[in-house]
């Protein structure tokens, strides 16, 4: 008998551009098709585009109509830019608190430096007024407005200016800023846990005989 020996097709793999709207950054990612790289994380290093600045910005892959669009997760200030800046004679604040975009929840993480040490009292009223300045920015805009503003060095000299009254500062950076989830999940939690909290379970008369006879 003649074996009929059957060969795979060998598919080809191409370069496929994946788009983020904010960043003029190109990426091109290798794969057999665009719904292979569905969901992807993909890493941005804007070190170049912020000229020395290094921010690393995560996109998760995503597919709309013939286009592949890259949306942001979270953002991160690397530990080697923030060691740079560490000198002798100053101290540090930092924080890290959830809170709430127009769309999603989020997490925040601010980091000052001082231009000299200070007291623990000045320290705790930077921590407390950066968070209710943050808190308040956050609520008015969505988390893509957000990245936005991080990216472009925004809402870090904002921030910089309201504590200035406080303590000038030497360094005033947004450390991470990641999403955690659309707060619409949130809101059909708590409308299933009401649901089920006013849902009563009414006895018959003979069932609470029987419970008053077993008692």
């Amino acid at each position: 008998m003649v074996t009929i020996k059957k060969t795979q097709k060998i598919q080809k793999k191409e370069f496929f551009e994946v788009k983020v709207p904010m960043t003029t950054v190109k990426i091109m990612l290798y794969a057999t098709s665009k719904e292979e790289l569905i969901n992807r994380i993909v890493r941005i290093d804007l070190t170049r585009i912020l000229r020395g600045k290094s921010l690393e910005l995560r996109v998760r892959v995503k597919k709309e109509g013939d286009d592949l669009i890259g949306f942001p997760t979270d953002i991160e200030l690397m530990g080697s830019y923030i060691r740079r800046m560490f000198r002798k004679g100053i101290d540090y604040v930092e924080d890290s608190f959830n809170a709430k975009c127009r769309d999603m929840n989020v997490v925040i993480k601010p980091f000052m430096i001082t231009r000299n040490k200070v007291s623990r009292a000045i320290r705790n009223e930077l921590r407390k007024k950066s968070r209710d300045f943050l808190e308040g920015r956050l609520k008015t805009r969505n988390a893509s407005e957000i990245f936005t503003e991080i990216i472009t060095n925004k809402i870090q000299k904002e921030l910089s200016l309201k504590l200035k009254k406080i303590y000038p500062l030497a360094l005033c950076e947004i450390r991470m800023f990641k999403i955690l989830g659309p707060i619409e999940n949130e809101k059909e939690n708590l409308n299933e846990k009401k649901e089920t909290a006013s849902k009563k379970v009414v006895k018959s008369d003979d069932e609470i005989k029987e419970d008053n006879i077993v008692s």
